[in-house]
Order: C-alpha cells, then structure tokens, then sequence
C-alpha cells in the first residue's frame, strides 16, 4: 500500500506540472493568434488527472495511516 501511495503522489505531480505547462503553451498560442484548442482541451484533461492521481494518493495514505494505527 505504501509503494502505491507514493507511486500514485509522483505521478500526480507530475502530471498536474505537465499539465500547467500545456496551459501555458494554450495560452501563449492563443496570444499569437495561432490555433489553441486542442492544447487548451488537453492541458484540461493532463490537469485533471493529475488532480485524480493525487486526490487517490491521499486516500491510500489515509487507510495506511489507519491501518498502522490499529
């Protein structure tokens, strides 16, 4: 549970920093007048599931905690 709760955290993070990066790129295109859609639909989807990953990571961390606890 502990290898899940930290591979699921990792993996999170770096999906919601990859994800903020994509928004950047969205934004800079759309600055230059260029075509930004599919970067903006993208970086929302890579946003969210790094929420996800993470949100799951927090969980996994709770039942270790009360697992080690009783």
């Amino acid at each position: 549970m502990k290898l899940k709760w930290l591979s699921f955290s990792i993996i999170g993070l770096l999906l919601f920093g990859f994800g903020l990066s994509l928004f950047g790129e969205a934004i800079i295109l759309k600055y230059k007048n260029e075509p930004f859609f599919w970067y903006g639909t993208l970086a929302l989807v890579v946003i969210n599931s790094g929420l996800c990953f993470f949100g799951n990571a927090i969980i996994f961390k709770i039942k270790l905690d009360r697992s080690e606890s009783d």
